[in-house]
């Protein structure tokens, strides 16, 4: 596609023009916030434009021009915002990756975009950065928001205040971002690569403003979001985190708050009270076991309502319809067990939503029985990263919801899911091989037609709604021919209280094996777990052996993408010789 690109439907061509001209319309209202010396500080949409020119001018004395990529690495907070921004406005490009990316995860990167530039938040990630450039072709530019270690020859090293103090010209850099063309390349953003080595996804400026644009249609639809707040859980260098936070919801007028980590999230739900909440689906299964533990704990009479209101809450979700007498007992539990734990979560909720991957049904019925208001979405890094979104108003926890507006999707002949309209990327940085396989038209679309996005995920589409049930690749096929989804049965493992996670196996044998790590304290019961789990599968999906891991697996210890999934290839690999002693 052309740099010029199709016009999206909003009222800007670029983001960094968006939140510019937001700032000059609502300048003392708060924008962001985040934890500092012992409490929160605000940040306003006055300060942070202003903070953009000068980061912006600071960028250019230094070098840095159109088209250039910059590395960023920071956990969430302004200045990532503000970096975020700057770059794109004086039109080069942002590369965001994760704080928790080795060397050589940063060497990969770094030969793979060409980037000659670096902002970190810290001196122990520069020192990773500046150890992955040594294995790639170096950098011309760290900038660090706290003292940098020494650079080596060839790399000047720029304080972070040193670019805040730079002057800038605002009014220059606002008529400018106005004319970047929506077509440009705004980010590169890098998949988490649960297997394989990461590629680079081109978006330009149209794809997140497609999704911005889709999202505001739906979320406008129904809920006054301005004024309110979101609870930043997810990295800023995740897609959907870097369109979301950074840019749809604060351009909806919702004031972004960073959380200080999972250990904080109660206190914190408390002290923000938030309208909207994304997280991954593990988090939901700890906030469960944790709510679960706690029932076990008070028991009696509280446990025993607990349990009812959940058992109604499921009928109301899945019938048979409740009774003249359930509906009164239902109304009690309400206010009884149903307020208090909305309370638990701050009382504001409109939206606790999943992804990064499959949210069990089961799960979040749990939740939804409860009256929190947890939905599912679907996307990808190559989609902006937002493809389709259950709303909290109609949200059938089965599937993964609706299409966004200006979203067309189908399913191929072989059940994979294609998807195509602004929100495609442009394709994979340097690699025209995968890009190839990944954007084509198919047999029997008229010629010239736009290709679409390949999505490597299986499903189908039943009223309108998208549901997927697995990854193209990932089917175990067993000695018998049969295939077998590894993520039906990982995703109903660890829907059981007893495992914290699970990988199966199984390719070219004769029966289904799996790897688990128990919940804390219920190393003991994991076999009543997987005897359920069986109850409910076939013949061939059934878990023939099964053997414990003491070690979680971790992104620290290689197992874990930065987004919390498993990464299956690598846990097999790691831990071939007990799969294969399962097998005998």
């Amino acid at each position: 596609m052309s740099e010029t690109g199709q016009r999206v439907s909003t009222p800007w061509n670029s983001l960094p023009w968006m939140l510019l001209d937001l700032a000059r319309q609502r300048p003392g209202r708060p924008m962001l916030r985040h934890w500092q010396d012992g409490g929160w500080r605000h940040v306003t949409w006055a300060a942070f434009a202003a903070r953009v020119a000068n980061v912006a001018a600071g960028l250019r004395a230094q070098g840095v021009a159109p088209g250039d990529r910059v590395l960023l690495v920071s956990e969430s907070r302004p200045e990532f915002n503000v970096a975020d921004c700057a770059i794109m406005a004086i039109g080069a490009v942002t590369v965001p990756t994760y704080v928790t990316n080795t060397p050589a995860d940063h060497a990969h990167i770094l030969r793979d975009c060409g980037a000659r530039a670096a902002i970190v938040s810290t001196a122990a990630l520069a020192q990773r950065v500046l150890a992955g450039a040594a294995k790639a072709q170096g950098l011309d530019l760290l900038v660090c928001m706290e003292a940098p270690p020494e650079p080596p020859p060839g790399t000047r090293a720029e304080p972070w205040q040193a670019l805040e103090e730079t002057p800038g010209d605002l009014p220059l850099l606002m008529a400018e971002a106005e004319q970047i063309p929506p077509g440009r390349l705004a980010c590169l953003i890098y998949t988490s690569g649960t297997g394989g080595s990461p590629k680079g996804v081109m978006l330009p400026h149209r794809s997140m403003l497609a999704n911005r644009d889709g999202l505001a249609k739906v979320l406008l639809e129904r809920l006054n979001l301005d004024g309110t707040c979101y609870l930043s859980f997810l990295p800023l260098s995740h897609s959907y985190e870097h369109t979301v936070g950074c840019f749809l919801l604060p351009s909806l007028g919702v004031e972004v708050v960073y959380s200080r980590g999972a250990d904080r999230l109660a206190q914190e739900f408390q002290q923000v009270r938030p309208s909207i909440v994304t997280a991954v689906p593990r988090l939901f299964e700890v906030l469960r076991t944790r709510m679960l533990a706690q029932v076990e704990k008070e028991g009696g009479l509280k446990k025993r309502l607990f349990e009812r209101a959940l058992a109604l809450g499921l009928r109301k979700l899945d019938g048979p319809p409740l009774s003249l007498w359930e509906r009164a007992q239902d109304a009690v539990l309400d206010r009884l067990v149903r307020e208090k734990v909305r309370a638990r979560f701050g009382g504001n909720l409109v939206a606790m939503v999943s992804g990064g991957a499959r949210l069990d049904p089961d799960l979040s019925g749990f939740f939804l029985a409860l009256g929190l208001p947890v939905i599912q979405g679907y996307g990808q890094s190559e989609a902006g990263p937002v493809v389709s979104v259950n709303l909290p108003w109609d949200n059938r926890r089965h599937t993964v919801g609706r299409p966004l507006p200006g979203v067309e999707a189908r399913i191929a002949a072989d059940g994979e899911l294609l998807v195509r309209g602004d929100l495609v990327m442009d394709g994979y940085w340097n690699n025209p091989e995968a890009t190839a396989a990944a954007l084509r038209t198919p047999e029997g679309d008229p010629p010239g037609a736009p290709p679409w996005l390949h999505t490597g995920d299986v499903g189908r589409i039943e009223d309108g709604r998208i549901i997927i049930t697995d990854r193209k690749r990932d089917f175990i096929k067993t000695l018998g021919g049969d295939m077998v989804s590894p993520a039906k049965i990982e995703g109903l493992l660890m829907a059981e209280p007893e495992i914290a996670q699970a990988v199966a196996a199984g390719e070219g044998q004769p029966a289904i094996v799996a790897l688990l790590v128990p919940a804390e304290g219920m190393e003991g019961r994991v076999g009543e777990a997987v005897a359920r789990v069986n109850a409910r599968l076939s013949s061939v999906e059934r878990i023939r052996r099964w053997g414990v891991v003491g070690t979680p697996f971790s992104v620290e210890n290689g197992l874990l993408t930065p987004t919390m999934k498993v990464k299956r290839r690598a846990v097999l690999e790691r831990y071939r010789s007990e799969v294969q002693a399962l097998y005998r």
